[in-house]
């Protein structure tokens, strides 16, 4: 098995732990901006430590960092951020489960955005497989309590949250595999770390400084949430550095596919942790969407 199999699974998992756990504090204590900032102030610092010392230990130097570093460090970490808000106010308007759905149709938008970016090709089956994951997000982008219903009732704001937090995650993904290839490292621990340290460094900074100056006392609120906050900050810590591992042992588009396994681990604490009612639609939706995500493994 190659190791960026079980390095994406491991991912999928943190992942799930964090946004069950920022949709906890978002629904109760903190903003989506305060949930989401929760993640780097209990993250970032210890990243730098760790990734500091793996170079120590392993007694590599850092390489330069160029400007085409920066430039796809800051992109990606900008565009994670902003998905990251999104997901967190979705997860107000429907269920988890739903939310996480709308969130991997980035694996269908990554396809689009490499081959928009990075000029790779799409063959006609993974266009196939794209209009079926379409046809499974108008499934899902209706109200739940909505029995019949046209294209004017795609216009949600949950729809269009879902699909702007997929096709922000996408461009973030693209970015972070452009970043880690700018670094002359054979070592793909350090690439990830190094990459990981230093976007979420940019991303606590940017973040302190939008809330300090557009949601003043937040900052304060997510420390005072800091007994489940800290937990946030540690399962992403390990979901972000198995994710940049994954990026940079294989193409962004096969690493988000097999990353639908978040699916599973979504539909789980959806049921078993919230409680939450997941409708037949809502059901019929994920499921599709599924077989698409699974026909774009296959041909991609």
């Amino acid at each position: 098995m190659s190791l960026w199999i079980p390095i994406t699974l491991a991912a999928a998992f943190f992942q799930t732990l964090r946004f069950v756990l920022q949709k906890k504090l978002a629904t109760t204590q903190l903003s989506a901006a305060g949930a989401t900032f929760a993640r780097f102030l209990y993250s970032a610092p210890l990243v730098a430590v760790l990734a500091y010392v793996y170079f120590q230990s392993t007694g590599q130097a850092q390489p330069p960092l160029t400007a085409a570093f920066w430039l796809y460090g800051a992109f990606g970490g900008l565009a994670q951020v902003l998905a990251t808000v999104c997901v967190v106010m979705l997860f107000k308007a429907r269920n988890f489960a739903v939310g996480i759905t709308f969130k991997k149709t980035e694996v269908i938008q990554t396809v689009l955005v490499g081959w928009v970016l990075l000029g790779e090709g799409v063959s006609l089956p993974g266009f196939g497989a794209i209009a079926l994951g379409l046809f499974g997000v108008l499934l899902l982008s209706a109200p739940p309590d909505l029995v019949r219903w046209g294209l004017r009732d795609l216009a949600n704001r949950a729809a269009g949250l879902g699909l702007l937090s997929g096709v922000l995650f996408a461009v973030s993904g693209v970015c972070y595999r452009g970043a880690s290839l700018q670094l002359p490292l054979e070592d793909p621990l350090a690439r990830a770390g190094l990459t990981l340290a230093c976007v979420t460094a940019m991303q606590l900074a940017g973040m302190a400084l939008w809330l300090r100056l557009r949601e003043k006392g937040e900052i304060t609120a997510v420390w005072r949430a800091r007994r489940v906050a800290v937990w946030i900050g540690l399962t992403s810590l390990l979901g972000s550095f198995c994710w940049f591992t994954a990026f940079t042992l294989q193409n962004v588009a096969y690493v988000n596919a097999l990353g639908q396994v978040e699916l599973i681990f979504s539909l789980m604490a959806t049921v078993l942790f919230f409680h939450e009612r997941v409708t037949l639609r809502e059901w019929a939706g994920m499921a599709v969407l599924g077989a698409s995500i699974l026909m774009l493994v296959l041909v991609i």
